[in-house]
């Protein structure tokens, strides 16, 4: 299948969630939230790099056999048809659960008395002085809108003359999406706008107004062969982000023909790129309300517990003493990578600190940790992927940081991303040797997702590690075309290649009537070889277990291509986020995890490592963790041959099945309490 419509069908996943009845009720609308922010991104990144690659004449017909032009059209069916669930999920379920609750979305007809005279003292504080309406007529071009803003088409008639004129007013960024009247009662800010707009057209007639949003091209386009500051070039293209190519435009379904007709025409808008549906537009909004504090409709909250290895022993002699494999958020981000960095920066008898940072935190004290080593005289290097989609600018401003408290930064090797997650810490013990201690991670240095995203972390003190990771930071602040590692695999120089021969060695011993099975779990499987080479598996006859989060492109069971493949998806309270790789290898099962999708941007285009897990106690608690969500008795999506997905909750007898994340907060490893 198309990259494009597996990911949709993700976020179609995601949507279930929001019109599932069994999940809390704040979480079914922060599910619509993340559904609305998901939609965002993929237009701005994927449906926009599809149409710069058809408009620069560079788009190819994909290995579907659909023509570019026929996959954008075939997108904008299916995220039409999304949408308008979306909206029926809103407006048919969710809202009225809301209401039902105490909690309400009212428009500006429904406010009262004393709410009315409560927004009209509210807009003239806090509105009024931000708002500038743009009226279009010969003197007045049409004004440029801003991707992901807010605004109102206001049609005006003047009564002394009879003309007719357009109007656009901007909702102000400051503003919430929703306001808050109190009560557990909240209105649109563009009905608080439209409900004022004979005040910014005084002596106008107000003939309609109505909503619409424009979403743009915000894919970065640097050169680095030829720049010479990549920052400064980065900020430049920032900066011109917020004025790149429309790829949607989202309008009320109420909208009058005319008012289109004049967006269609100033904007440039194809047919297929207008979305008219109910309103209020821009659903991400929905976030706010989510977090209201009514613990009765939320998940319930869940306190992470510290590894046992941890709770008695010192930091660094407990991961001398044996490697560590952390499973977040079950168990705390806080007392072990944060709590590593914090102790490397406070321990005197730590000499270096070496770390990569893609994504990170506003208020991360991971970053404090590094500056406060760097201050204290310790060798500090700090490789920050300043390309890493969306936090841009949040990054230069780290790197800046950084550098400013003497820590020596890095932005990575020119032409890849590093996505890696890694962090050595270099350290004079007791006994006088230099040791190196490592952290080797699925996912990103960063507290406030570390909360909500499901991670592995590995914490070791191998030498062959320390070894491999000191191997890595030298090729990545360097010169260096070193491939092959100890316990690493590394991309671009060798994952493909290895990822190859484990697939292959699992066909062989096959052949050869050894244990052979295959199990995978990523967030994303669209790589055109490594999905060829499962087939190949499959028709082999090796077992092959996938279980994706996100976009699949593969098509499991069909007859003679894929039999012995399944496929699984789980989505919860948890965004599943870590990547296991586990080949059976004749019964002594090879176990790998890291940072890579399976996706020709990760295998090609991006330094991501592996690590090969060695204690067999950890290899088996991944494998079986592995297995309970291939289950049949686990609740999951599977995926069918055809490319869709059905979601499995209960048994032929009408019982519920096992919540993966449910059962995890109970697992002997962790501990986790619920409180």
């Amino acid at each position: 299948m198309d990259r494009e419509e597996g990911w949709l069908r993700f976020n179609q996943r995601v949507l279930e969630l929001a019109e599932d009845a069994d999940v809390p009720l704040l979480e079914r609308a922060r599910y619509l939230s993340i559904f609305a922010g998901n939609l965002d991104e993929f237009f701005m990144v994927r449906v926009a790099g599809l149409k710069r690659r058809i408009a620069t004449g560079v788009a190819v017909t994909s290995a579907t056999r659909h023509h570019p032009d026929d996959l954008l059209q075939h997108i904008s069916d299916f995220s039409r048809e999304l949408m308008l669930r979306q909206a029926r999920c809103f407006h048919e379920s969710v809202a009225p659960a809301l209401a039902e609750a105490g909690i309400r979305i009212v428009r500006w007809d429904e406010l009262d008395a004393a709410e009315r005279a409560r927004m009209h003292e509210f807009f003239h504080g806090s509105v009024y002085p931000l708002l500038t309406p743009f009226a279009v007529d010969p003197a007045h071009p049409f004004p440029y809108i801003s991707g992901r803003s807010l605004n109102l088409a206001v049609t005006v008639r003047d009564p002394q003359t009879g003309r007719t004129m357009f109007a656009r007013v901007k909702m102000p960024s400051a503003l919430p999406r929703f306001i808050d009247l109190g009560a557990d009662r909240f209105v649109p800010t563009e009905d608080v706008v439209a409900g004022h707009l004979q005040v910014l057209f005084e002596g106008m007639e107000v003939l309609e107004r109505h909503a619409f949003r424009v979403t743009r091209n915000a894919d970065l386009e640097v050169d680095e062969d030829e720049t010479d500051d990549l920052v400064q070039s980065l900020e430049n293209e920032l900066r011109r982000r917020r004025f790149g190519p429309l790829v949607r435009l989202e309008v009320e379904e109420t909208i009058s023909e005319d008012a289109v007709a004049i967006l269609r025409r100033e904007l440039g808008a194809e047919d297929r790129e207008i979305y008219a549906v109910p309103g209020p537009l821009s659903l991400a909004g929905l976030d706010r309300i989510a977090n209201l504090p009514r613990p009765e409709l939320r998940f319930s909250p869940m306190v992470p517990v510290e590894p046992q290895d941890l709770a008695h022993d010192d930091f660094f002699d407990a991961v001398r003493r044996r490697e560590l494999l952390v499973h977040h958020p079950y168990e705390s981000f806080t007392t072990t990578t944060e709590r590593f960095l914090a102790l490397a920066a406070a321990d005197p008898r730590v000499v270096a600190v070496k770390q990569t940072l893609y994504r990170t935190s506003g208020d991360s004290p991971i970053v404090e940790s590094l500056i406060d080593a760097a201050r204290a005289g310790k060798e500090v290097v700090v490789l920050v992927e300043i390309k890493a989609r969306f936090d841009e600018q949040n990054n230069i401003l780290w790197a800046r940081k950084l550098e400013e408290a003497g820590c020596h930064v890095v932005y990575g090797v020119v032409g890849l991303k590093t996505h890696c997650k890694l962090a050595l810490v270099v350290r004079q013990d007791d006994d006088g040797v230099l040791r190196r201690y490592c952290h080797v991670g699925t996912g990103n240095y960063n507290p406030s997702t570390a909360r909500i995203y499901e991670d592995f972390g590995l914490l070791s003190a191998d030498p062959e590690v320390g070894e491999d990771l000191s191997d890595l930071f030298n090729h990545l602040t360097g010169f260096s075309r070193k491939a092959e590692y100890r316990r690493l695999l590394v991309a671009p120089s060798a994952l493909r290649d290895g990822l190859m021969r484990c697939v292959q060695q699992e066909m062989d011993n096959h052949r050869r009537g050894l244990p052979a099975r295959i199990r995978i779990k990523v967030n994303s499987l669209v790589d055109e070889d490594i999905i060829d080479a499962l087939y190949e598996a499959s028709r082999v006859g090796v077992p092959v277990d996938l279980w994706v989060r996100g976009s699949c492109v593969l098509r499991p069971g069909l007859e003679g291509v894929s039999e012995t493949i399944r496929v699984r998806s789980i989505l919860g309270r948890f965004l599943e986020h870590s990547r296991i790789f586990v080949f059976e290898n004749g019964g002594e099962p090879q176990v790998w995890l890291g940072s890579a999708d399976l996706m020709p941007r990760n295998l090609d285009r991006r330094v991501e490592a592996l690590i090969r897990i060695e204690e067999s106690a950890q290899r088996a608690r991944l494998v079986g963790l592995m297995d309970l969500a291939m289950a049949d008795s686990t609740a999951s999506w599977r995926m069918e041959p055809d490319g869709g997905w059905h979601r499995v909750t209960r048994d032929d007898a009408g019982e519920r099945l096992l919540e993966l994340q449910s059962a995890l907060r109970s697992d002997r490893h962790l501990r986790a309490v619920d409180g």
